[in-house]
């Protein structure tokens, strides 16, 4: 079975994800804002994709923790994830433009614009809550009290991810700092995941 420090590791990494996902939510309505303004067509097509990408996410993460589970592959999702929030930083504003050019209704250009920008680092992200649950679970009797859990951990991170980017952090530090960071985050936590596998954890996972 995983160790104490594994397993508290894993609702870390869980907590860390659901903090991810809504500060970069949160950082959407800013980022689509001088190009799309900030109506409720907008904030409509950033929820829209982000909850289409999680229902995506969490049914990617279920199918993919059937084949062969282990913290190596669990690594995988953080790294996709930081790799994937880098258009936003590096591109994010061709893309917008480009949009604009040819989608000037806010409606419409701002879903398309969510869909490029957020949807695949958010359907990536949402893999990880079911991922989670097949590594903790050892037990069928146990799988209903180790979701809850990592769900609640998940959660707990969404809604402080929720607070400190819309209270602090979006008037402390450019939007690019705090993606920057957050890829940063992201990256640590893979590797904080890879380095923390183990040969005989896999073995027991997939028994």
């Amino acid at each position: 079975m995983y160790g104490y420090l594994t397993h508290r590791l894993i609702l870390l990494l869980t907590f860390l994800s659901g903090f991810c996902i809504m500060s970069v939510e949160l950082l959407g309505g800013r980022i689509l804002a001088p190009y799309f303004g900030s109506s409720i067509y907008v904030w409509g097509s950033i929820i829209t994709i982000f909850m289409v990408a999680l229902s995506g996410g969490y049914l990617l993460g279920g199918r993919w923790s059937l084949h062969r589970p282990s913290l190596r592959k669990f690594s995988l999702l953080y790294l996709a994830g930081a790799l994937t929030l880098l258009p936003l930083v590096l591109a994010g504003q061709t893309i917008m433009e480009h949009v604009f050019l040819h989608l000037t209704d806010p409606r419409y250009g701002s879903l398309v614009t969510a869909m490029l920008l957020f949807f695949l680092p958010t359907l990536i992200l949402g893999m990880v809550s079911p991922y989670s649950v097949r590594l903790l679970v050892r037990e069928s009797s146990h799988s209903g009290q180790v979701a809850g859990t990592l769900y609640f951990v998940s959660t707990l991170g969404s809604a402080l991810g929720t607070l400190a980017t819309s209270f602090y952090l979006v008037l402390w530090f450019d939007i690019n700092n705090i993606l920057l960071t957050l890829i940063g985050l992201l990256c640590l936590g893979g590797l904080l995941a890879y380095v923390s596998d183990k040969p005989d954890v896999v073995a027991e996972v997939q028994s």
